[in-house]
């Protein structure tokens, strides 16, 4: 039975292997600092929101997400669903799916208008879950990165 819930400080080191697996499949390099301001943002629960999945006590999939305001929405905020992970031995089994199904409960008690996300086109894998619970709107994302 998957199991999804808060991580727990326990869950440190294999929330950062699945992270680190995460930004591996998407050809990311990150500083190491990164997964520390994460993690804390995540042990802190306010801005940025963490939820992980387990099966028989092991961590196996992870998600992040937060929510902000929208024009689309003025009287609700909406929820972004930020990073969702599994791992590979785990695919097809259902933790994805949990793990969405977790984040929309979690939005919908908070009155959020609605879930959305984003994947690579070519992320046929993921694509074939978010196909099934999701609905593909066709939007494009164009992004310009800042520097600090």
């Amino acid at each position: 039975m998957i199991d999804i819930g808060k991580l727990l400080p326990s869950d440190r080191n294999a929330w950062e292997g699945l992270f680190r697996a995460y930004i591996d499949f998407y050809e990311r390099v990150e500083p190491d600092e990164m997964y520390e301001r994460a993690w804390q943002e995540f042990q802190a629960d306010t801005r940025l929101h963490a939820l992980g999945a387990r099966l028989d006590g092991r961590l196996v999939g992870i998600t992040h997400f937060l929510t902000h305001g929208s024009t689309s929405a003025p009287d609700a905020d909406v929820c972004y669903l930020q990073d969702l992970f599994t791992e590979g031995d785990v695919r097809g089994k259902g933790v994805g799916r949990a793990l969405i199904v977790a984040v929309t409960d979690w939005a919908q008690e908070r009155g959020c208008s609605r879930v959305y996300w984003n994947t690579h086109e070519s992320n046929s894998t993921a694509r074939h879950l978010y196909d099934k619970v999701a609905e593909n709107r066709g939007f494009i994302r164009y992004q310009i990165e800042l520097l600090r």
